[in-house]
C-alpha cells in the first residue's frame, strides 16, 4: 500500500490590478482615484483607457499603494512626488518629447 502525499493546490496567478487617476491642473488639489479594481475590473479599466487614447503606465508598486486610496479621494501626500513625476513624464511625452522610457518613480 502506498500513501500519496497531498499535493498543494495550484497557485492562482496574481490578479492584475489597475487604478485610474484624474487630475485637473487648473483646479486646486491633488489627483484623485476615480477607478480601481483587480482581475476583470482591472482589465476593463485598462481597455477603456486605451480606447480613449489614455496612456497606460505599468508600475505594480505604485498601483499597490494607490489601491489603498478610497474612490473619489485625493491621493495621500506620501504619493505626491511619485505621481507628480509620472504626470510630468506623461506631459512631456504628449508634447512630443523624445523620452520614451518610463521614469523611475520615487515611492515611499
Amino acid at each position: 500500500m502506498s500513501a500519496e502525499r497531498p499535493t498543494k493546490p495550484p497557485q492562482r496567478a496574481e490578479l492584475r490590478q489597475a487604478v485610474a487617476l484624474r487630475y485637473d491642473a487648473d483646479a486646486a488639489g491633488a489627483p484623485e482615484v476615480v477607478a480601481k479594481g483587480q482581475g476583470l475590473v482591472a482589465e476593463a479599466i485598462i481597455n477603456r483607457a486605451k480606447e480613449a487614447g489614455v496612456y497606460v503606465h505599468e508600475s505594480p508598486q505604485l498601483v499597490q499603494l494607490l489601491m489603498a486610496v478610497d474612490l473619489d479621494t485625493q491621493i495621500p501626500p506620501a504619493l505626491y512626488t511619485a505621481v507628480a513625476e509620472l504626470l510630468a513624464w506623461l506631459w512631456r511625452l504628449e508634447a512630443g518629447g523624445e523620452q520614451k522610457e518610463s521614469p523611475d518613480l520615487h515611492l515611499p
